[in-house]
């Protein structure tokens, strides 16, 4: 009698463990995440499939669609304006995907409203790194033609107040890592320089139109690089 309970003791031991191992491999996610969510900030004239060759790269390379959020906002609008939406977006991205910060990649005047976010509405808390893409960083003569049109384009012109707040103090503010990715014959930029931030990683990569720097595979595997 006593070697049968032993038995059946064992028997019960082996299934419970068994049990128990099986339930801490299901309680393991197949696919814990790897990459903070890449927020894109297009600029002025755009919208968010300027950054499409870039999100297929990124899933290419193993980011999943859930990792990469291209949005669209009223350009035309004040970066200001634009940055409060920037950081709606940004809690929104951060409860859907469980992650506690996302890396910012932006193109021309996307700049202005995610810098202004990082500054001003205290969005170094939950940025990791920032990418500036032929930036409008410290403003562009360019912006001349639509300046009376649009408020946006009025902000980056060269010498606005907008630009004179934004640039005033430290460019690269809080514990993120910043990258400024330009190039020296920026059809849109003027000067090209309007893209270097201090305290930032400025990179020059080569003579790329404006248009093809967030395009452009090399520019994306420097970016892709910096971010992870």
């Amino acid at each position: 009698m006593q070697r049968h309970k032993r038995r059946i003791a064992t028997a019960v031991s082996a299934v419970t463990s068994s049990l128990l191992l099986s339930l801490s491999l299901s309680a393991t996610p197949a696919h814990a995440a790897t990459h903070d969510p890449v927020v894109f900030v297009h600029g002025l004239s755009s919208s968010s499939s300027s950054w499409d060759d870039w999100a297929g790269y990124f899933e290419a390379d193993g980011y999943t669609s859930a990792e990469l959020d291209a949005w669209s906002y009223s350009w035309s609008q004040s970066n200001a304006t634009t940055a409060q939406q920037l950081a709606t977006e940004i809690r929104n991205v951060l409860a859907r995907t469980g992650a506690t910060k996302v890396d910012i990649v932006t193109h021309s005047m996307g700049v202005l409203s995610s810098r202004y976010y990082l500054k001003n509405l205290g969005g170094t808390a939950y940025v990791d790194d920032f990418v500036s893409v032929a930036g409008t960083n410290h403003g562009t003569s360019t912006a001349g033609w639509c300046a009376w049109l649009y408020t946006s384009c009025a902000e980056m012109n060269t010498g606005s107040s907008f630009l004179t707040s934004l640039n005033s103090g430290d460019e690269t503010p809080g514990s993120v890592s910043y990258a400024s990715y330009w190039s020296n014959c920026d059809e849109a930029l003027n000067p090209d320089s309007t893209a270097l931030l201090s305290g930032a990683t400025n990179v020059g990569v080569g003579c790329i139109s404006h248009t093809d720097t967030n395009n452009d595979h090399g520019v994306y595997e420097q970016v892709r690089d910096f971010i992870s």
